[in-house]
């Protein structure tokens, strides 16, 4: 990571960042401050912080447009809650009231990869991390899946944003899935809701701490774990190991609700993607990505044991 001196800014977002650095209280008088950008993410603009003396802090800067889908309040106090139980790093409240989150930065621990979920041990570490997140005291925001998906289904047709040709038929699937979901009860709890690999922290003793609760809120536990499963690629022999280390068993109506939840996720980061492929400024390919997850949700909704998952519920 290159890291730079204040002062050095060469474009609109490291002037941003020496902008907050410059203000927050925290970095007031610390010699020696330099910046760089952490890579990874693709909602926020991420850097490390760090001084002369050793202090060394992660600064989040919100994306351009995210205000429209991440309650800043909310994520401040997942944040806090995650970081009480021993689950997150540090928060700080400088620029809080801006919506930029500042944490201790986690040297001695790295990001994941899909490969290190290759293995079951980490995989069993992932699934301990949830269980502390689903215990945590209950968030202020509830917000499950369909409320995401309405959200951005809205502000697609708000901003004129591109819609897939077959978006109907995939809104038509998940509104059936609603009722039944809706029908059955929905398990909420305090949820993470965002499994890409780098927001898990693996320490070297294999343990594992998250990072990055801008859209955590209170949501059905099976979410969190059909995401989580989908972003993984994990096999279906593997969710199930995983099921059975979550819940003590493995019954056909969990595993369905798993199922059906994953086909959700990625319907609802498939209308996410157009919203930010319209007011992003990022370097990242949105259309491909939502294009992916559309044809995954496909993927699950057009198998035969669709029905059977929907009855199971």
């Amino acid at each position: 990571m290159m890291m730079k001196p204040l002062g050095s800014a060469a474009h609109e977002m490291e002037e941003t960042i020496e902008t907050m650095i410059r203000e927050a209280p925290l970095f007031s008088g610390a010699e020696g401050l330099v910046y760089g950008p952490v890579s990874g993410g693709i909602s926020n603009e991420n850097w490390r912080v760090q001084s002369a003396a050793g202090g060394d802090w992660f600064v989040k800067v919100p994306g351009n447009g995210t205000e429209m889908f991440i309650d800043r309040v909310a994520a401040l106090d997942a944040s806090r809650k995650a970081a009480a139980a021993g689950l997150g790093p540090r928060v700080y409240d400088d620029l809080a009231e801006r919506g930029v989150e500042i944490n201790d930065f986690l040297p001695d621990r790295r990001a994941s990869t899909h490969s290190d979920f290759n293995r079951l041990e980490p995989c069993r570490a992932a699934i301990a991390a949830y269980r502390t997140m689903h215990g945590l005291p209950p968030l202020g925001l509830t917000k499950t899946v369909f409320d995401m998906i309405d959200e951005h289904a809205a502000q697609v047709a708000d901003l004129g944003a591109r819609q897939y040709r077959d978006g109907a038929w995939m809104m038509l699937n998940a509104d059936i899935a609603r009722e039944a979901l809706h029908a059955s009860g929905l398990d909420l709890v305090p949820c993470f809701n965002d499994p890409m690999p780098g927001n898990f922290m693996i320490g070297e003793d294999g343990s594992i701490m998250l990072i990055d609760y801008e859209y955590a809120s209170m949501n059905d536990r099976c979410y969190d774990l059909g995401i989580w499963f989908g972003e993984m690629f994990f096999t279906p022999q593997r969710e199930l190991e995983l099921i059975e280390e979550y819940f003590g068993e493995v019954r056909p109506e969990i595993v369905s609700r798993v199922i059906v939840h994953k086909a959700l996720a990625d319907v609802k980061w498939a209308l996410w993607s157009m919203v930010q492929l319209a007011v992003s400024r990022l370097d990242f390919d949105f259309h491909k990505y939502g294009m992916w997850k559309k044809m995954r949700a496909r993927s699950i909704m057009e198998d035969p044991d669709w029905g059977l998952h929907l009855r199971r519920l």
